[in-house]
Parts: C-alpha cells; sequence; structure tokens
C-alpha cells in the first residue's frame, strides 16, 4: 500500500494550487494540515523526503460517481468510504483541522470566483449582441452542429455519446475509419438517426483536413462546436529511446494538427452567417510548464496550445496591429478544454503499479465521467477565450482530502495498483474498458 509521506504531499498540493494564485495561501495551510495531521497520527510514516518522487505527477481530473447500472457495480465491488475517519485519540488531529478549514475556504472561494465570473463556464449563459440563427433562449443552438477530432475511442467518443444523448448533430473522425463507433451510438440510441457521422481524417494532413471539412458540411451544414481532441504520446519512455519518427509524430498530431484543425475550422465558421461559434483546443500534462519525464514531445506540443488560444482570441477580438480590423459573417471564439487524466490508452499505456496507485487511483476518472461533466459546460459557455475544465484546484483538494484524511480507496485502482475489472464491463490488455 502506497505511503506517501507528508513532504510529498504538501508538494503535491501546492503543485496542484499553483496555477491560481490566490489559493496559494489555502493550498499552503491545507498542506500544512496533511503534513501536521500524518506526523500526529502516523508514528511509522516514512521520513520527511521519502516518496516525495510518487507525488512529483499531479493531474487535471475529477470523477463524480457513475450514472446508471456501472455505478451499481462500482459500489458493490469496493466498500464506501467511511462516513468519518478514525482520528487518533477522542479528537481529530489539530492538523486535519487545519487541513479541512483550508480545504472548505479554497472550495467557497472557488464557487464565489465562478459565480462572479461573466459568463463563467457553468454560470448563467450570456445572450451575444448580434442576433443568431438556429438559437433557443438564453442564446443557444437548440440543436447544435458538433465536430469532435479522435472521437473513435476514449474521452472523444464520450463526447460523441453525451451530444448525441442531447439530440446534437455530431461528427467525429479518427486516424481510421470511425465507422464501428458511430454503428455503435446508433445502435445506442435508436431514435437519433441523423445525428452521428464519422470519417476517417489525418489531422496532421491539410488535404485530409480539408476533406473532413466538406464531409461536415454535406452531413450537418452548421458547426457551432468544434472540438480538437486528437492526440497521441508516443509512448512514456526517455526522450532519447523515441525514436525520430516518433517525435515528429507527436509534434505533427498534437501541435500542428490543432493548427491546421482551427485553420480550416475558423475558415468554414467564419462564412456562416449569424452563426456564433466556438473551437476547443485539448491540453494536458505539460500545459502550465511543469516538466513530464517520460513525455518529453507531448508537454511540449501542450505547453504552446494555450499561446495559440490566447493568440486567436486577441486577433479576433482586437485585430493584428497595424491592420483594420477584420469583420466576418459568423463570430468565432476559441478556448483550452481539460479533460484532465482519463482511463484510456493514452493514459495506461507503459504505466507502472506506483502511478496507477497514485495519482491515478485518486485523480483519473472514466470517459464518461468526463464528458457528462464537460459538455454541459461546452454548451453553456460564452463569450472568448475561456479555459474548460474538469478538475479545478479546489476539486483537486478535495480529492486529496478524501484520499489521505478519509481514507477513501478509489473504486477503480485496488492496493496493489492493479486496474478493479468489474462485472460485466471487457478490458484491454492494459486495463482500459472498452467502451463498445
Amino acid at each position: 500500500r502506497l505511503q506517501p509521506s507528508p513532504t510529498g504531499a504538501a508538494s503535491a498540493v501546492m503543485a496542484a494550487a499553483s496555477a491560481l494564485s490566490p489559493h496559494r495561501g489555502w493550498a499552503l495551510l491545507l498542506a500544512f494540515g496533511l503534513t501536521a495531521t500524518w506526523r500526529s497520527s502516523s508514528p511509522s510514516a516514512p521520513p520527511a523526503g521519502e516518496g516525495d518522487a510518487a507525488f512529483a505527477v499531479t493531474g487535471h481530473a475529477q470523477k463524480p460517481r457513475l450514472a446508471g447500472n456501472f455505478a451499481a457495480v462500482a459500489a458493490a465491488a469496493r466498500p464506501a468510504a467511511p462516513a468519518a475517519p478514525a482520528w487518533p485519540g477522542t479528537a481529530p488531529a489539530p492538523g486535519a483541522l487545519l487541513a479541512a478549514g483550508g480545504l472548505l475556504a479554497v472550495a467557497a472561494s472557488g464557487a464565489a470566483r465562478r459565480r462572479r465570473a461573466c459568463g463563467a463556464v457553468g454560470g448563467a449563459p450570456q445572450r451575444g449582441a448580434r442576433s443568431r440563427e438556429a438559437v433557443a433562449m438564453c442564446g443557444k443552438p437548440v440543436c447544435a452542429g458538433v465536430v469532435i477530432t479522435g472521437g473513435a475511442a476514449g474521452v472523444g467518443y464520450a463526447y460523441a455519446d453525451e451530444f448525441v444523448r442531447r439530440g446534437h448533430q455530431v461528427v467525429i473522425c479518427d486516424i481510421k475509419d470511425p465507422a464501428a463507433a458511430v454503428s455503435a451510438l446508433q445502435q445506442k440510441y435508436p431514435d437519433a438517426k441523423g445525428l452521428i457521422y464519422g470519417t476517417a481524417c489525418d489531422v496532421s494532413s491539410i488535404e485530409s483536413v480539408g476533406k473532413f471539412v466538406d464531409f461536415v458540411k454535406e452531413k450537418i451544414g452548421v458547426v457551432h462546436y468544434w472540438i480538437n481532441n486528437a492526440g497521441i504520446n508516443g509512448g512514456r519512455r526517455r526522450f532519447t529511446e523515441l525514436t525520430p519518427e516518433t517525435v515528429e509524430a507527436v509534434v505533427k498530431v498534437n501541435l500542428g494538427g490543432i493548427l491546421i484543425c482551427t485553420h480550416a475550422a475558423m475558415r468554414m465558421m467564419e462564412q456562416q452567417v449569424g452563426v456564433e461559434s466556438h473551437i476547443f483546443n485539448t491540453v494536458g500534462s505539460g500545459v502550465k510548464g511543469g516538466g513530464t519525464p517520460g513525455y518529453v514531445a507531448y508537454g511540449a506540443t501542450k505547453r504552446g496550445l494555450p499561446q495559440m488560444t490566447d493568440s486567436l482570441v486577441r486577433e479576433i477580438e482586437e485585430g493584428v496591429q497595424g491592420y483594420d480590423k477584420m469583420e466576418t459573417s459568423g463570430k468565432v471564439n476559441a478556448h483550452v478544454l481539460s479533460p484532465g487524466m482519463v482511463f484510456t490508452d493514452l493514459l495506461l499505456n507503459d504505466s507502472t503499479p506506483e502511478l496507477r496507485k497514485f495519482p491515478f487511483g485518486v485523480l483519473a476518472a472514466q470517459p464518461e465521467e468526463v464528458a457528462a461533466d464537460l459538455v454541459p459546460k461546452i454548451l453553456n459557455v460564452s463569450g472568448n477565450g475561456k479555459s474548460v475544465e474538469f478538475l479545478t484546484t479546489d476539486k483537486i483538494l478535495v480529492k486529496f482530502f478524501e484520499r489521505f484524511i478519509l481514507g477513501k480507496k478509489s473504486e477503480y485502482i485496488d492496493d496493489d495498483g492493479n486496474v478493479i475489472k468489474f462485472p460485466g464491463a471487457q478490458y484491454q490488455d492494459n486495463g482500459v474498458r472498452v467502451l463498445y
């Protein structure tokens, strides 16, 4: 069983909150509380510094409870966490009280900040100044046109499932023909005829993306949401152990592919008269500049996406200095999308038991959980340049509190770092659950 050190836990909490400076004080309080709790309640805890490597990786995923039959299976396979921790002695450790206080303050602060934010994701949608076609109350499409790259597997497929379930028209593409994915969704939703289409597309190829855009226009016409989800990581290896071809492929798909797809999508969207549309660029580990050992090329490609997106936002809103601001028939907005740690091939390939225990067992989520959380946020986004996240800083701290203070077990990873396989579900050799 993993026994993280107080120093490692504190470092993880501080790393998780480092992106949002207003929360650093509360994160420090929580880190101090965690440290004090371990020192007061665990006399056999490893010395400071031991186990720090286990906390070197921080993720971006929040895992709400599964809905439907899968939730019932999960509950049966793993006993529920105790209602209250078994504190040493008769009263909670002082450090735990500090941790809990800091945690609640962060959660309250995060909720208040989101309520105050004008047009924030998940908040009240704002009606645009210009009238848009195919809109319902609050300025949102009645039946939106949605494009998802990398939509035949993992979280991309889960996005498609959630959009179709809500009655929106969806076009997916993947490097291989996604006919099986399309067929699975058509069988799952028999009344959704005409809502899901798919075709093969290499997002790193200008020619292939051009043909894909033509396919999208033919099948659904207007596009309101374009999700750049396709990506690869090249495998978990030392940088010099990767072949030059693998390094090139990661850069071409993850960065070049998003640039090419965004360029093609914007050109199409700017011609959609009276339509406001949104492009979402998927980020991942390395996005904030921290090191990603084992994924050097992948992290470098993700680091560039916020800069690219910010540049697009300023160009759209302010124009290019020295040139007249371009007015287009359709309004385009650009955002970043963070699905976090998701139990897919991208996460579990080449993983070790230690990584699966932490951070995966604490922070990672199943694809449909991520989609159920993010799709409503995508549909409710308003304005330009937003960051749509599955796991916010306050949620990370809640997950840490549940795991390291309350002792809550992972629903998906056992104490030995193995994937928990639920009855009735099928799994690949790497532990990824088969979605269809």
